[in-house]
């Protein structure tokens, strides 16, 4: 078992979030994100490349994740898209960071995604799992191609009571299935399930990831005070940084159409690479293609 980095932690208005650290405090900004149901580990051959080449690497852990946690019982467990960004930009603000490289899948890439659209001054480059990661929430009750609809049985489940209750119960199961059905070619990931299920035992898991499968569908109401970045959000603003996109050929869950319908939404310079063999957990099945992308962009 590998030793877990140094871990540290930084207030923000909602949370005390904790994340791990690597390389020189005077290096080059990176600040790379997890996505649901993963954690930093999805990092571990990244972070250190990353901080041998003279960058300051930082990987934390997202609200409902891990020892990050709700800095009192009054802030909304909410895992909306616009909380996620919100984390995001508290995090760079409380550690003085002015200007980063991001890299982040599923839900850490909606948090970059959408940083790097509202406060493009904020982002140096992108790297982005699976291209425009914003939600058209407004869409999103639109019917969608029966296989597509079939791979998203998950996030129906969590509209209902025994969703909530199933997810409670047999929360390390419920999400070692996941990966298994997202990266059904990656033969390591069941040896390296374990390291990340402890990050899922986070007392407010279960409460944050319902919030954010129902908001998404108009099901539940989001935190008000984060009504006006979702105003922001719903014209699906565009993304002008330079972005590589990287996209897992065997996602089991959004495998990449033929034709790139995310470039529209890119500004500047903007690249989309499939990667074959790989699944939904791009940086962990693919840490050399994703340290790759991050080095042309900080190049």
């Amino acid at each position: 078992m590998p030793i877990a980095p140094a871990l540290f932690y930084v207030r923000t208005s909602m949370l005390d979030v904790a994340y791990e650290a690597h390389g020189p405090v005077d290096g080059e900004p990176v600040i790379l994100l997890h996505g649901f149901p993963y954690d930093p580990r999805g990092y571990d051959d990244i972070a250190p490349a990353l901080a041998e080449r003279g960058c300051r690497v930082w990987v934390p852990y997202l609200r409902g994740y891990g020892p990050t946690r709700f800095i009192n019982a009054q802030v909304m467990r909410s895992g909306q898209q616009a909380a996620l960004a919100k984390d995001l930009l508290e995090f760079m603000d409380a550690l003085c960071i002015p200007r980063a490289t991001l890299a982040g899948y599923d839900w850490g890439g909606r948090a970059a995604c959408i940083v790097a659209a509202l406060w493009p001054e904020r982002v140096r480059g992108l790297v982005s799992g699976d291209g425009y990661n914003i939600q058209d929430i407004a869409k999103s009750l639109e019917p969608r191609p029966p296989e597509t609809e079939h791979r998203l049985w998950y996030q129906y489940y969590f509209h209902t009571q025994r969703g909530v209750d199933g997810l409670t119960a047999n929360r390390r199961a419920f999400c070692q299935l996941l990966w298994s059905l997202w990266s059904p070619s990656w033969a390591a990931g069941p040896s390296l399930y374990g390291q990340s299920a402890p990050s899922f035992d986070n007392p407010d898991f279960v409460d944050v990831v319902i919030h954010s499968y129902r908001h998404r569908f108009m099901y539940a109401p989001g935190d008000p005070a984060l009504a006006p970045i979702e105003q922001a959000l719903a014209l699906q603003p565009p993304i002008a940084v330079p972005t590589i996109s990287l996209c897992g050929a065997d996602d089991g869950v959004g495998p990449p159409p033929l034709e790139d319908n995310d470039a529209q939404h890119f500004s500047g310079f903007y690249r989309r690479q499939v990667l074959p063999g790989v699944g939904h957990n791009i940086p962990q099945e693919a840490p050399q293609a994703t340290l790759e992308a991050l080095l042309e962009l900080l190049a």
